[in-house]
């Protein structure tokens, strides 16, 4: 086979614009309507991003790829995976070409890595399997508006097994300059409501790092499985960012294509605020600021001194709280939403700090003789994700005691807990129970239309 110094875009025109203003515009759209999100002490290590044309998939890969905004001059070397769609192999294909070529210019591919690659026997050089592959091609202008100068390891995977593709990871892994970015769609050509349900079993995979999908799961099984083998080894914590399908975004409902993105972050240290668990936690700079605006939410309306509330960027983001107040050691007042919506986390912490102490039905007004002996609690909530089980055994066998916290939802009833209530309730038929009699049900009640969502917090405390 000759060889070719740049690969030319196979699919512009198709499946993304090909007029390089057209191109910039539409993806920068895409990136503008995804709101700012704190950066953590490190640059996500692993993200997971659909490859349909972007008019269709384009929104919710924006989700992923604008977490790199923060770390644009840091990351320098981006590893590529994906499926291949028109060319069949065994193992993992490399090219021979030097570049990549996208409307929006050049990407170099790193030579010096590749050829690391070159003794695995289950990787092979094959410019033809690349020619006319998509699933990496419209991952590339994303790329190239979110990152500076970058250098490329493009791998179409075929036929390989996790620990086959977890090989070839681990000898590109690099460090926080290194990101791996793995492309895969979700189920393909279901009605909207039998895609829904089987994306959302895809995702809680994902989130629990099985590699085990199935090609029916994700077009990507291949190279996800080798992916999250080596995130569970590396201690990488996955995290979901956007699942929709092309009926949410430009199709028709009767055959969609689904659509997650993913980002695998390693874990942060935990912040010196008294944490009772933290998922993902922050820096201590957002605790302090979070409980400074909590407690003079509440210091305000009893007419006492405030503090000073020290500024924290972050909190400019739409987000989710709860706030906890404790009077010697009895709660006092809890209060907060599940989801982040139009308030930003500054908003949201006062608004809820205001009505755990004031608005909370099961409690009389906060006075100001309970000021001394109040503890203040703020939880950051992570996004909802679904949980499907099969039954309540199920659901008892794979919850995470002491850090998930938990939705159920059946026919209008809604109930939560937080992962600080498995403190009281440490086994999980015992959590689940309380939580059904929270939402009015029988403790031994379940249905087929039941459902539950998992979710995580960063929780910061203080005494005032």
């Amino acid at each position: 086979m000759p060889v070719t110094a740049h690969r030319p875009a196979a699919v512009a025109g198709r499946f993304y614009p090909a007029a390089p203003a057209l191109l910039r515009a539409e993806l920068q759209g895409y990136l503008d309507a995804v709101p700012a999100t704190p950066p953590g002490s490190r640059p996500p290590k692993l993200l997971v991003v659909p490859h349909a044309g972007t008019v269709y998939s384009g929104p919710i890969a924006a989700h992923a790829y604008a977490r790199l905004r923060p770390w644009r001059d840091q990351i320098h070397r981006v590893v590529l995976l994906g499926p291949t769609h028109r060319v069949a192999v065994q193992g993992l294909a490399a090219p021979t070409v030097a570049v990549f070529d996208t409307p929006l210019g050049p990407v170099p591919l790193d030579d010096a890595a590749l050829a690391t690659l070159d003794a695995l026997p289950q990787v092979s050089r094959n410019d033809r399997v690349h020619a006319q592959e998509h699933a990496l091609e419209v991952q590339l202008p994303f790329l190239q508006l979110v990152l500076d100068d970058f250098s490329l390891v493009p791998l179409a995977v075929g036929d390989a097994a996790p620990e086959a593709v977890a090989q070839v990871l681990e000898r590109v892994w690099g460090g926080d300059d290194t990101l791996i970015v793995i492309s895969s769609d979700l189920s393909h050509y279901l009605p909207y409501a039998q895609a829904r349900v089987m994306d959302a079993r895809t995702v809680a995979q994902v989130l629990e790092e099985r590699s085990n999908l199935d090609p029916h799961d994700a077009c990507g099984a291949m190279p996800l499985n080798g992916a999250m083998l080596c995130a569970r080894r590396h201690g990488l914590r996955p995290h979901l960012l956007d699942l929709r399908n092309s009926g949410d975004t430009a199709g028709d409902r009767e055959r969609v294509v689904g659509y997650a993105a993913f980002s695998f972050d390693a874990p942060a240290p935990l912040p010196p605020e008294k944490a009772r668990k933290a998922e993902d936690p922050a820096d201590a700079g957002l605790g302090l600021a979070l409980l400074a605006r909590a407690r003079n939410s509440i210091a305000a309306a009893l007419g006492l001194p405030l503090q000073p509330e020290p500024p924290c960027p972050a909190l400019a983001a739409p987000g989710a709280t709860f706030v906890t107040l404790q009077h010697q050691g009895q709660l006092r007042g809890c209060i907060g939403r599940l989801e982040a919506g139009h308030r930003s986390l500054d908003e949201d912490v006062r608004h809820n700090a205001f009505q755990a102490a004031f608005e909370d039905p099961r409690f009389a007004p906060l006075t100001a003789a309970e000021w001394p002996g109040l503890s203040v609690e703020v939880s950051v909530l992570s996004p909802p994700v679904p949980f499907p089980v099969r039954d309540e055994a199920d659901a008892c066998a794979r919850l995470q005691p002491g850090v998930d916290g938990l939705i159920l939802a059946w026919r209008g009833r809604r109930a939560t807990f937080l992962p600080q209530v498995w403190q009281q309730l440490p086994e999980p038929i015992d959590f689940l129970s309380a939580l059904k009699r929270k939402a009015g049900l029988p403790e031994d009640f379940w249905a087929d239309d039941l459902t539950l969502a998992r979710y995580q917090v960063q929780a910061f405390e203080a005494g005032v």
